[in-house]
């Protein structure tokens, strides 16, 4: 009985690992190298780790407010517990920035790869809003379909999304140019900073897996700590390959591709001297994006349903499904660059004030005005906490002025 017992804990501690990890892993590789090559390697480097530290911090500040809450509760509910009706309306509206502007940046995304496609199958130049419509189309029939119909497409997208990274990273590493890697401009790291944060995004799951590992506090530090690390340790060899096979400046460098807003795997086509390079970096994107965008999507449309009272059945449901699709297509049709722009407002703004903000701020309240009993999971008290409060400021502004 109790080797069993052993086995259950270790198995669903192995089950939230991988439910952080792949809520963090996604389409956001895809503009990650764009924004951060200007930088060059280690530099990134660093601010990959930097931003990693900061929301694993902020993570586990959202977990302490959870555990000190007996109830069932989610990011809205317990900024309105926290700070009343103002701090319910704050966490709505950057529920709603955050989940459109990542929306926006996938929508337009999958215009660009599903043009690209048709081109390389065809020889066909199509404009990307068809793309874009039908990509559309297709997600909104499955979010129709509900839960269970995502589910068992997820874990196909899953598993192609797991090949194809292995493989390209095998193949692209043939390629690599170690000189490309030695490039360093350490005061463009910073700019690169609201990407990489929002890729590092598990936080709305918090909630979710306190219920799930029974409010167990080492489990749940262990599997945010190591759930998060894991995407990390992605990032930096989806760097380390991207950033040593294209250069900065000229034809079809990094340069070019962020003043076109274009995918990472964009910049392959014409670098990696094996065109099956670019063909398995094509195919990865398919698979980071869309299983980024149908996780968004669904949690969009649950927040939607639960915080409007909307019953997803018949035409409510219809209704919802527009709600949460049609808004996002109609600004990337008009702006369909705006993959890398949306990207950065996501997590300059909405998941800096959302996930890192709001969380220190309610730690602050629970800890020294509700006098808290829950031991702190983040050491270093007050100081700590206007560290992060300050270091979240300072993006935010760092985003609305760039």
């Amino acid at each position: 009985m109790q080797k069993e017992q052993t086995t259950t804990t270790g198995s669903s501690l192995i089950g939230g690992i991988l439910l952080v990890a792949g809520c963090c892993i996604g389409a956001g590789m895809l503009g990650l190298p764009v924004l951060s090559a200007m930088a060059g390697f280690q530099p990134s480097l660093v601010m990959f780790v930097l931003s990693w530290a900061y929301m694993a911090c902020t993570g586990l500040l959202l977990l302490e407010v959870t555990l000190w809450f007996q109830d069932d509760v989610n990011i809205v509910s317990m900024a309105g517990r926290c700070f009343g009706l103002f701090g319910k309306a704050v966490a709505w509206v950057m529920f709603l920035f955050l989940f459109y502007c990542l929306m926006v940046a996938y929508i337009a995304g999958s215009g660009e790869l599903f043009v690209d496609f048709i081109s390389a199958m065809t020889g066909a130049t199509l404009p990307a809003w068809i793309g874009s419509v039908l990509f559309v189309l297709g997600l909104g029939a499955l979010l129709y379909m509900g839960t269970h119909a995502i589910d068992h497409c997820n874990r196909i997208l899953m598993v192609g999304l797991i090949v194809s990274y292995f493989v390209l990273i095998g193949l692209g590493s043939l390629y690599v140019n170690p000189s490309l890697l030695s490039y360093q401009n350490w005061s463009l790291a910073p700019l690169a900073l609201p990407a990489m944060i929002v890729s590092f995004g598990f936080h709305n799951l918090v909630p979710s897996l306190t219920t799930y590992f029974r409010r167990d506090v080492a489990r749940l530090r262990a599997a945010i700590l190591i759930g998060s690390a894991l995407p990390l340790c992605i990032y930096l060899v989806w760097e380390w390959l991207i950033l040593g096979l294209v250069p900065v400046e000229g034809q079809g460098g990094f340069q070019e591709a962020l003043q076109r807003g274009q995918l990472a795997t964009h910049v392959l086509r014409s670098v990696s001297g094996n065109p099956w390079v670019f063909d398995m970096a094509q195919v990865f994107a398919f698979f980071a994006i869309v299983t980024s965008f149908v996780a968004v999507a669904l949690s969009f449309l649950d927040f939607l349903a639960d915080g409007l009272q909307v019953k997803k059945v018949g035409m409510r449901k219809i209704g919802l499904c527009c709600l949460v699709l049609l808004p996002p297509l109609l600004f990337s049709l008009a702006y369909p660059q705006v993959f890398l722009m949306a990207l950065n407002y996501a997590g300059g703004i909405g998941a800096v004030i959302l996930f890192g903000i709001l969380p220190a701020a309610m730690v602050w309240r629970v800890r020294y005005y509700n006098h808290s009993k829950v031991a702190p999971l983040v050491p270093g008290g007050k100081v700590t906490l206007a560290i992060i409060i300050t270091i979240s400021v300072a993006i935010v502004i760092l985003q609305m002025t760039q």
